[in-house]
């Protein structure tokens, strides 16, 4: 992921770490649902890419133990904790370049990074190289062509209607999928993965709600790149935060598509 295709690239570093801490909070509890499901235990290694402010890097720490290790790959590691246990090594790379030894990974698990890169495939033959004969592979990854207004005033929907039209606009210009989720299944059954799964989640969420002040936070930062599609305003940026803060309002914001999978035991 170099620098200028990622969209979040020069925003605010208080507002940004802010919004990491957001969708740790919102999606953190599915994530460790589906890294557990793997049988992640004691001594397992285990390489996390994009892990933002360290969260499920830090639980990963604390599954593997001492006997295991952990080790976190991103293109910044600034909003990381920089006191971190002797068995977590963190990287400042680039998942598709970084040199990692092969075969060497219990699990490898990637959160809403392959979005941000044309290339992705480049960065999933990465993961699956590091990846031992056996080994779990977890992806999550959007899928905004989930994204609806369901409840709000007319001025309200149309407005979350052009920013969602901005929102792929501005993925498309960039060289990117904005509804890459859907295309984990096949991605992963191309590659040859044995015990595959797969969940797709598009709930509803209120004005108010974790996500919703999540999305409102990522349009602030987003906010002149969202102009700059020239399909939405000004009134419209601010009609999406006033909506996601509307305790009556109702909106799917986007989608999560997760994978998993274990590589041909040899």
């Amino acid at each position: 992921m170099s620098q200028p295709e990622y969209v979040f690239t020069s925003v605010e570093d208080q507002c940004e770490v802010e919004r990491l801490r957001a969708i740790e909070r919102e999606c953190d509890p599915a994530s460790r649902r589906r890294l557990g499901a793997t049988g992640l235990t004691t001594g397992w290694r285990c390489l996390e890419v994009g892990p933002g402010a360290g969260s499920l890097m830090r639980w990963m720490a604390d599954k593997v133990g001492p006997s295991g290790q952990v080790c976190a790959v991103d293109l910044s590691t600034k909003f990381l904790p920089a006191q971190r246990p002797p068995h977590v090594e963190v990287r400042q790379a680039d998942i598709r370049t970084v040199p990692l030894p092969e075969a060497s990974f219990d699990l490898v698990h990637a959160r809403y990074v392959l979005i941000h890169l044309p290339d992705y495939e480049v960065a999933l033959s990465k993961m699956l190289a590091a990846l031992k004969p056996g080994g779990w592979l977890v992806l999550e990854e959007p899928d905004f062509s989930a994204s609806r207004g369901v409840a709000g005033d007319a001025e309200q929907l149309a407005s979350i209607g052009r920013i969602n039209q901005a929102i792929q606009f501005m993925y498309e210009t960039r060289g990117m999928d904005y509804a890459l989720g859907l295309k984990l299944l096949p991605l992963v059954q191309a590659r040859g993965l044995n015990d595959l799964a797969m969940e797709y989640e598009a709930p509803w969420s209120e004005g108010g709600s974790g996500t919703a002040r999540m999305m409102a936070m990522s349009a602030v930062q987003l906010h002149d790149k969202y102009l700059a599609t020239g399909l939405v305003t000004e009134a419209d940026v601010e009609r999406y935060c006033r909506f996601a803060e509307d305790p009556r309002s109702r909106a799917v914001y986007y989608a999560t598509v997760a994978v998993m999978g274990r590589k041909k035991a040899e």
